[in-house]
Parts: C-alpha cells; structure tokens; sequence
C-alpha cells in the first residue's frame, strides 16, 4: 500500500510533463503574467478586443524590453512576437524564444532578403490562425514618446488581411529597461512596482487599416494610461 502514493505521484508528474511539452507556450503565458504583476501594479484594459479564435496582429508602442513581456502575458491568448534577430539568438534564451515562437527580425540593411523571410513567418503564422504582435516604430522609443510607424504593418496587411488591435502601454519609460538615462539595461533598477497600464483598442478590420491611423489610435490608448500612471488613482485592474 505504501507504494500506491508514490506511484499516483509519479503517474501525475509524468502527466504533467507530457502536458507541458505538448502545451508549453499557455503555460509560460501565466507565468510571465505572474512575474509581471509582481513586478508592476499593472491595470488593464480592453482584453477582450484580442479575438477567442482566429488570426490577428497586435500593434503597440515600443518603450522598454519588457514590453513584449507585458503584452504577451496580458493576452489570453499565446502571442507570436517579432524581436531583433540578435536578441533572439542569444545562447542563454534562444532555447526559450523558441518555444514561445518569437519570429527572428534582421536588418533591411545588412540583409535585403530578411523581410521576404519574416514576412512569410508572419503569414504562416497567420495561416495557422494565430496572433502575431509587432512593434511598428522598429525600435525603443529614445525619449518616451511614439515613433513614426515604418511600413512592416502595411506590407503584412498587403499579403494577410486580418483584424488589428492597437494597444497602447505607459510606465515603462524610465525603468532599467528603456532608453532613458542611458542605453537600456546599462542602469540599475530604480523602482519597485511602479504603476504600468496597457490599454487595448477595439479590433480595426483590415480593409479600414493605415498606419497613420493606427499609430493615432495607439498614440490616443497611451495617452489615457498615461493620465492614470501619473495621476492619483489607485486602482489597480489584474487579471490571470
């Protein structure tokens, strides 16, 4: 008899395990979440505008290197999401890149033919009925406000019409990663759970998307979570 615990045990870890290597990327889902809202007082909104099944792309501002983390882990969803192929092919996180599916993006510059290969990661992605986010100003903002977008949202919407969720987050700008004070990641951490907000916008149909029109709508969603990092309010808004 002693022997049947120890057996339900293993036969559940194995279970487990089994689940986790077929479903990986919903389980690493909840656990940046989690990380996120310790890290942050976190307020969200507009979840519901990311679709329960179907392709689409999420479009948000750039501010720090914990973006993709924020965006990803608020989405009930498992994000795809483009990052610098030099970043991607670090040796201590490719093997984690990888299993989220983060889709690799190189330089126009040094490789001409890079965004044909990202483009048709994107749209095998999309085939697959996924939700790909992408940051359209291409970079960090270096000095808090949003870029102009470059022409990647276009292009993708050329060859893949699909729904476009703009999303818009504030109060990343002057932690350790992002541009202020210094190159991002050269500083110390300065805060502990500083207040951040993401805000969602209604789905825009592909046929009614340009890029000056989502980056106002982007522009609009960060300038209401601005209002409530820097303002009084408490409220604090996290869903798992």
């Amino acid at each position: 008899m002693t022997l049947l615990p120890i057996l339900l045990v293993g036969a559940l870890l194995l279970g487990l395990g089994w689940w986790l290597t077929r479903h990986p990327r919903p389980v690493i889902r909840w656990l940046v979440f989690l990380a996120v809202i310790l890290c942050y007082r976190l307020r969200l909104r507009g979840q519901a505008s990311i679709p329960d099944q179907g392709p689409a792309l999420v479009v948000c501002n750039h501010v720090s290197f914990m973006d993709a983390l924020v965006v990803g882990g608020a989405s009930h969803r498992p994000l795809r999401f483009l990052m610098d192929k030099p970043i991607y092919e670090s040796p201590w996180l490719n093997w984690l890149f990888r299993l989220v599916g983060a889709i690799p993006v190189e330089s126009e510059r040094r490789h001409p033919a890079s965004i044909r290969r990202t483009l048709e990661e994107i749209g095998h992605a999309l085939g697959e009925g996924e939700v790909v986010m992408l940051f359209p100003e291409g970079r960090l903002t270096p000095d808090g406000d949003v870029q102009p977008f470059r022409r990647g949202l276009e292009l993708i919407l050329a060859r893949h019409p699909v729904p476009v969720i703009p999303a818009g987050l504030s109060g990343l700008w002057g932690s350790w990663t992002s541009h202020q004070g210094g190159p991002a990641l050269s500083k110390p951490p300065r805060r502990f759970r500083p207040r951040v907000a993401l805000h969602f916008g209604e789905p825009v149909s592909p046929g009614d998307v340009t890029r000056r029109d989502i980056e106002q709508r982007v522009r609009e969603l960060k300038a209401v979570g601005d209002q409530w990092v820097e303002g009084p309010s408490r409220e604090v808004v996290s869903h798992l």
